[in-house]
């Protein structure tokens, strides 16, 4: 399992171990695109070219919250930025490296650390931050949201995803993608964990970060398709700027 089933290590104390677990179980599949993670392989096109077209990630130092396998981090990398991914699922992350060696992808790292542990150790270091599907994974997700605008740079970029606390969330995230469609495994997601964009517009303003630009995810079932728009009302993506 993770570390977080040993004492108690201050990096950890904005994680719940039964999270990582959940995701250390599933390490090895991250890579396998037809496995739990298929979604997340479908929609990273997307995310990368949004977050691309905003914050140009070529020649940055980019740092990717709760990187998991490495999707997102191993994707910007490719795009020419210098990326850091960070986790607290050891399995994850040995996953991450595994694939960053066997497909020999330039500039990308990976260590076991919490945002908030980061921020304090190498505030101000990085030109554009990613944290995407991780908030609604936390205990407290203003913790990670302070952190993120501890480490990006003065008018660098951030980025969030999470899922909207709404029962049209509830319906489509939880009961459609992991007990009908079997999109996702089973106890993925809490509904009581999801933020509303209201309470995330919070985080932020507490936080010297202001909103530049939001968007929806949406998913067809039939058409097995992905795309962006202006419905925030389940999965949504904030794009923001350190003051």
């Amino acid at each position: 399992m993770t570390q977080a089933n040993a004492a108690p290590h201050p990096h950890h104390s904005n994680a719940d171990p039964a999270e990582l677990a959940k995701f250390s179980d599933l390490a090895h599949r991250w890579w396998d695109k037809t496995s739990e993670f298929k979604p997340l392989h479908q929609i990273n096109p997307l995310r990368l070219d949004w977050i691309d077209s905003l914050a140009s990630v070529k020649g940055k130092t980019v740092l990717d919250v709760g990187c998991g396998g490495g999707i997102l981090a191993d994707a910007m990398a490719r795009k020419g930025a210098t990326v850091t991914g960070i986790d607290l699922s050891v399995k994850a992350l040995k996953v991450a490296q595994l694939h960053a060696l066997e497909a020999q992808t330039p500039n990308v790292s990976y260590r076991e650390i919490s945002a908030e542990a980061l921020a304090a150790e190498a505030p101000g270091s990085f030109d554009v931050v990613t944290c995407m599907e991780m908030l609604e994974h936390v205990p407290d997700p203003s913790l990670v949201v302070q952190a993120c605008s501890r480490l990006v740079k003065p008018g660098g970029w951030v980025f969030f995803s999470t899922i909207n606390r709404r029962p049209k969330a509830w319906l489509l995230a939880v009961v459609g993608a992991e007990y009908v469609l079997g999109m996702l495994p089973k106890g993925t997601h809490e509904y009581a964990k999801f933020i509303r964009p209201s309470e995330l517009a919070q985080y932020l303003r507490a936080n010297q970060l202001s909103l530049q630009e939001s968007k929806g995810l949406q998913y067809n079932p039939l058409t097995q398709r992905y795309w962006l728009n202006q419905d925030t009302s389940v999965n949504y993506l904030f794009a923001t700027r350190r003051a």
